[in-house]
């Protein structure tokens, strides 16, 4: 009799019974291989295999079924070096592992056979860590394996190897030859391993050259003979599903690359020029988004600021700075900090960098007639709380997007402008009407992006005579700054990672009556007067704190006080 209190536990199925419900035999096969094991006393699902009845793979997939492991999608899944040199290529084909991810304690691996505890063995003997089994085929695993090592192969053995069928074959007969669809990979990888947010392959006259944008600034990638143009960028236009034949006229695409856990959506353009073609991916990385307002690079006061414009019930918020500066990371923190359930939130946005959920998102298509103009107008129809509008760029846009907000919508725009007071301007220069600005706007935010400073190499200095006449310091005693002498760790940049310098501009009462009565040169002045801490300032006070450096605040703000 069961105890009380306790529940009988299922026996797991057969792997007979699982194979016969997914539909991979029939029962009389079944009846055929147990009669056979009967006299040969070897493992059904190797006779099912030997008879014919099964693949290899499909007998993995049933056997993970069974132990409950669960099955990953390697097939042209893209690993981190570190990972694969965990295990040696021969080892992984002779075990039919595949490793594709690993932290401190564990190395996670995909394997054909689940139940092969001498291999596992073998494997954690190997790596020094935990081995965590996942279920995939035997042709998706040495797919992988084919797909991920390249025999010990470098760039410059890639680059040979894909010369010498580049000099026999046109390029359309060489994109899918494993060396060219290695080098690509490579190009992109690179870019990932060393954060770029941007790769450029720009064609010259005898060379092709590679430059990746890190923390803000193109540093040089590898260069290739331009033989390869033609095959890389008939590569990448595979993968970003754009026309191969056409190379007269600017083209757009999306690849999807899956590299370790992660996937990276990655936006390319191609544009022509005398030389061929110009290209550019921009990788994005949804993992590396920063959506916490507190860690954008807000000051205390600033922080509380935005939080007194992002909180009101509605009203216009802009976003102003150049392309890059972090604008629309600053708007996915606002509407993510405010998305909840009670809040209808919607975008429309060119093009939608990140999804995210309960927020209706919409890209523009101008070809088909949808642009930020219409497109409002159709949002306005759907009963939002708040609104974002990825970029005000035309009249009839700037002048929808103030109605909105006059309306009772919290809306939220980007503007392109270099400080945050002259955004008033801009919107009468695009033809909005005094009184309404100064009835809608509650806010402007300017931003630029600094790098910081290497935290492992950085030191304090005292500035010199002419550091502190360029920014004005006139105090006992002198500041203390930071600079970096630059380490591996940040490639001898002297720099590691990004964070924002801001203005926040409010719209007091006194500058509402100046707006609608046209003092708009007296702006910045009056806005000083109520505490204004501008870009500069505000940069400033991050090289007194060690954030950054003088030289990254003068780069990007132009030591405009």
């Amino acid at each position: 009799m069961m105890e009380e209190g306790k529940l009988a536990r299922k026996p797991p199925k057969k792997i007979g019974e699982i194979l016969i419900e997914q539909g991979l035999i029939t029962p009389q096969q079944l009846e055929l291989a147990l009669k056979e094991q009967k006299r040969t006393k070897e493992i059904l699902g190797e006779i099912l295999v030997n008879l014919g009845f099964i693949t290899r793979d499909g007998l993995s997939a049933a056997l993970a079924t069974q132990s409950g492991v669960e099955s990953v999608e390697v097939k042209n899944l893209k690993v981190r070096n570190e990972v694969l040199n965990l295990i040696r290529e021969e080892t992984a084909k002779r075990l039919k592992a595949f490793p594709f991810e690993a932290d401190k304690n564990t190395v996670y691996i995909a394997m054909a056979n689940v139940f092969d505890l001498r291999a596992i063995s073998e494997l954690e003997k190997i790596t020094g860590k935990y081995v965590k089994v996942y279920s995939a085929s035997e042709t998706d695993i040495m797919e992988a394996i084919d797909f991920n090592y390249s025999g010990g192969a470098s760039l410059e053995e890639l680059m040979e190897k894909s010369i010498e069928i580049a000099s026999q074959a046109a390029a359309k007969d060489i994109v899918s030859e494993r060396p060219v669809v290695k080098l690509v990979d490579h190009i992109i990888v690179k870019g990932i391993e060393d954060a770029a947010t941007d790769i450029h392959i720009e064609p010259e006259e005898k060379i092709l050259r590679t430059r990746y944008r890190i923390d803000g600034v193109l540093f040089p990638g590898p260069i290739m003979p331009n033989i390869l143009r033609p095959a890389i960028e008939t590569r990448l236009k595979i993968l970003a599903g754009t026309n191969i034949a056409e190379s007269r006229i600017p083209q757009d695409g999306r690849i999807t690359f899956r590299y370790g856990k992660k996937r990276f959506d990655i936006r390319v353009s191609f544009f022509p020029t005398v030389n061929g073609e110009n290209i550019v991916m921009r990788l994005l990385d949804k993992s590396r988004l920063v959506l916490g307002l507190e860690e954008l690079g807000f000051s205390q006061k600033h922080l509380q600021l935005f939080l007194s414009l992002v909180t009101k019930p509605y009203g216009l918020v802009l976003v102003t700075g150049p392309t890059g500066a972090g604008k629309t990371t600053t708007l996915y923190s606002a509407i993510n900090y405010l998305n909840s359930i009670e809040k209808n939130i919607m975008t429309i946005e060119d093009p939608v960098e990140y999804e995210f959920p309960l927020i209706r998102q919409s890209q523009i298509n101008p070809k088909a007639g949808f642009t930020f103009s219409n497109g409002l107008r159709g949002i306005l129809r759907n009963d939002p709380d708040i609104i974002l509008i990825g970029e005000i760029r035309d009249s009839e846009t700037a002048e929808m997007a103030v109605r909105a907000a006059l309306t009772g919508h919290l809306v939220f725009a980007t503007l392109h402008t270099n400080d945050s007071v002259s955004a008033v301007a801009r919107l009468i220069e695009m033809g909005v009407e005094k009184f309404l600005i100064a009835s809608s706007l509650i806010g402007v935010v300017a931003q630029r992006l600094v790098r910081k400073l290497c935290r492992h190499c950085k030191f304090p200095y005292t500035p010199d005579e002419d550091e502190l006449k360029r920014i004005g310091w006139h105090w006992e005693p002198s500041p203390t700054f930071y600079k970096a002498r630059g380490c591996p760790r940040c490639r001898n940049t002297g720099y590691k990672g990004r964070t924002g310098i801001f203005e926040v501009f409010i719209i007091s009462k006194r500058i509402k009556s100046m707006i609608a009565e046209g003092r708009i040169s007296e702006l910045k002045e009056e806005a000083l007067s109520e505490g204004f801490v501008t870009l500069f300032e505000d940069g400033i006070d991050k090289v007194r704190r060690g954030i950054t450096s003088l030289e990254e605040v003068f780069r990007v703000t132009f030591g405009e006080v």
